[in-house]
Protein backbone atom coordinates (compact mmCIF):
# COMPACT_ATOMS: atom_id res chain seq x y z
CA UNK A 1 0.00 0.00 0.00
CA UNK A 2 1.30 3.58 -0.68
CA UNK A 3 2.38 5.95 2.03
CA UNK A 4 -0.27 8.22 0.70
CA UNK A 5 -3.25 4.82 1.32
CA UNK A 6 -1.09 4.27 4.78
CA UNK A 7 -1.93 7.93 5.89
CA UNK A 8 -5.48 7.77 5.15
CA UNK A 9 -8.44 6.36 7.03
CA UNK A 10 -10.22 3.50 5.01
CA UNK A 11 -13.26 1.73 4.73
CA UNK A 12 -14.63 -1.38 3.51
CA UNK A 13 -17.45 0.14 1.21
CA UNK A 14 -20.20 -1.68 -0.75
CA UNK A 15 -20.56 -0.91 -4.46
CA UNK A 16 -23.76 -1.89 -5.65
CA UNK A 17 -24.32 -2.28 -9.77
CA UNK A 18 -26.99 -4.11 -12.07
CA UNK A 19 -27.43 -4.33 -15.69
CA UNK A 20 -30.27 -6.18 -17.64
CA UNK A 21 -28.75 -8.51 -20.24
CA UNK A 22 -30.16 -8.75 -23.96
CA UNK A 23 -29.90 -12.65 -24.02
CA UNK A 24 -28.42 -15.77 -22.19
CA UNK A 25 -25.85 -16.14 -24.04
CA UNK A 26 -22.07 -16.42 -22.89
CA UNK A 27 -21.49 -13.20 -25.28
CA UNK A 28 -24.16 -11.54 -24.14
CA UNK A 29 -23.23 -11.76 -20.19
CA UNK A 30 -19.52 -10.99 -20.42
CA UNK A 31 -20.45 -7.71 -22.37
CA UNK A 32 -22.85 -6.79 -20.00
CA UNK A 33 -20.55 -7.53 -17.18
CA UNK A 34 -17.56 -5.69 -18.87
CA UNK A 35 -20.08 -2.87 -19.25
CA UNK A 36 -21.58 -2.72 -15.67
CA UNK A 37 -17.91 -3.13 -14.11
CA UNK A 38 -16.27 -0.53 -16.25
CA UNK A 39 -18.80 1.71 -15.24
CA UNK A 40 -18.59 1.21 -11.49
CA UNK A 41 -14.80 1.76 -11.62
CA UNK A 42 -15.19 4.72 -13.79
CA UNK A 43 -17.89 6.29 -11.69
CA UNK A 44 -15.57 5.45 -8.28
CA UNK A 45 -12.34 6.13 -9.89
CA UNK A 46 -11.57 2.55 -8.50
CA UNK A 47 -8.03 1.07 -8.66
CA UNK A 48 -8.19 -3.09 -8.67
CA UNK A 49 -5.57 -3.68 -5.69
CA UNK A 50 -8.46 -1.61 -3.58
CA UNK A 51 -11.18 -4.69 -4.27
CA UNK A 52 -12.11 -6.54 -0.96
CA UNK A 53 -13.79 -9.21 -2.83
CA UNK A 54 -17.08 -9.04 -6.15
CA UNK A 55 -20.62 -10.92 -5.79
CA UNK A 56 -22.65 -11.25 -8.61
CA UNK A 57 -25.89 -13.16 -9.03
CA UNK A 58 -28.16 -13.13 -11.98
CA UNK A 59 -31.90 -13.59 -11.91
CA UNK A 60 -32.31 -17.40 -12.81
CA UNK A 61 -33.22 -17.01 -16.76
CA UNK A 62 -29.30 -15.98 -17.21
CA UNK A 63 -26.64 -19.16 -17.05
CA UNK A 64 -24.81 -19.56 -19.79
CA UNK A 65 -21.75 -17.72 -18.44
CA UNK A 66 -20.32 -16.83 -15.03
CA UNK A 67 -19.66 -13.12 -14.76
CA UNK A 68 -17.04 -13.76 -12.84
CA UNK A 69 -15.16 -14.66 -16.26
CA UNK A 70 -15.41 -11.10 -18.07
CA UNK A 71 -14.02 -9.85 -14.14
CA UNK A 72 -11.10 -12.27 -14.76
CA UNK A 73 -10.79 -10.81 -18.55
CA UNK A 74 -10.23 -7.56 -17.25
CA UNK A 75 -7.82 -8.03 -14.95
CA UNK A 76 -9.26 -8.49 -11.76
CA UNK A 77 -7.10 -11.70 -11.30
CA UNK A 78 -6.34 -11.25 -7.18
CA UNK A 79 -10.00 -10.45 -6.16
CA UNK A 80 -12.00 -13.31 -5.09
CA UNK A 81 -15.05 -13.32 -7.01
CA UNK A 82 -18.37 -15.16 -5.97
CA UNK A 83 -21.22 -16.26 -8.34
CA UNK A 84 -24.69 -17.03 -7.47
CA UNK A 85 -28.46 -16.74 -8.94
CA UNK A 86 -31.24 -14.25 -7.23
CA UNK A 87 -34.47 -15.31 -5.27
CA UNK A 88 -36.69 -16.07 -8.24
CA UNK A 89 -39.75 -13.51 -6.71
CA UNK A 90 -42.66 -13.53 -9.19
CA UNK A 91 -42.80 -10.01 -9.89
CA UNK A 92 -38.94 -9.30 -10.56
CA UNK A 93 -37.11 -7.96 -13.35
CA UNK A 94 -35.78 -10.60 -15.83
CA UNK A 95 -32.40 -10.81 -17.40
CA UNK A 96 -30.62 -8.82 -14.64
CA UNK A 97 -27.16 -9.01 -13.88
CA UNK A 98 -26.41 -7.71 -10.59
CA UNK A 99 -22.87 -7.10 -8.97
CA UNK A 100 -21.63 -6.03 -5.20
CA UNK A 101 -18.04 -4.83 -4.90
CA UNK A 102 -16.55 -4.67 -1.92
CA UNK A 103 -14.36 -1.91 -1.71
CA UNK A 104 -11.78 -0.69 0.55
CA UNK A 105 -11.67 3.45 0.38
CA UNK A 106 -11.58 6.71 2.33
CA UNK A 107 -15.03 7.84 0.65
CA UNK A 108 -18.04 7.37 2.82
CA UNK A 109 -20.85 5.55 1.92
CA UNK A 110 -22.58 8.53 0.67
CA UNK A 111 -19.53 9.27 -1.95
CA UNK A 112 -20.23 6.17 -3.05
CA UNK A 113 -21.84 6.00 -7.07
CA UNK A 114 -24.10 3.29 -7.14
CA UNK A 115 -25.02 2.27 -11.12
CA UNK A 116 -28.04 0.65 -12.71
CA UNK A 117 -27.76 0.34 -16.40
CA UNK A 118 -30.17 -0.25 -19.49
CA UNK A 119 -33.39 -1.52 -17.70
CA UNK A 120 -31.89 -2.04 -14.05
CA UNK A 121 -32.34 1.21 -13.15
CA UNK A 122 -36.16 -0.06 -12.16
CA UNK A 123 -34.42 -1.75 -9.91
CA UNK A 124 -33.43 1.60 -7.40
CA UNK A 125 -35.09 4.52 -8.60
CA UNK A 126 -34.05 5.90 -6.23
CA UNK A 127 -30.72 5.71 -7.22
CA UNK A 128 -31.29 6.48 -11.03
CA UNK A 129 -28.63 8.69 -12.33
CA UNK A 130 -27.01 9.51 -15.35
CA UNK A 131 -25.16 6.07 -15.74
CA UNK A 132 -28.77 4.28 -15.40
CA UNK A 133 -30.45 5.46 -18.72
Amino acid sequence: MSPTKLAASYYCRGVRGAITVEANTADAILSATRELLEAMVDANEIELDDIGSVFFSTTADLNAEFPAVAARQLGWIDAPILCSHEMAVPHSLPMVLRVLIMWNTPRSAREIKHVYLRDAWQLRPDRANTLSQ
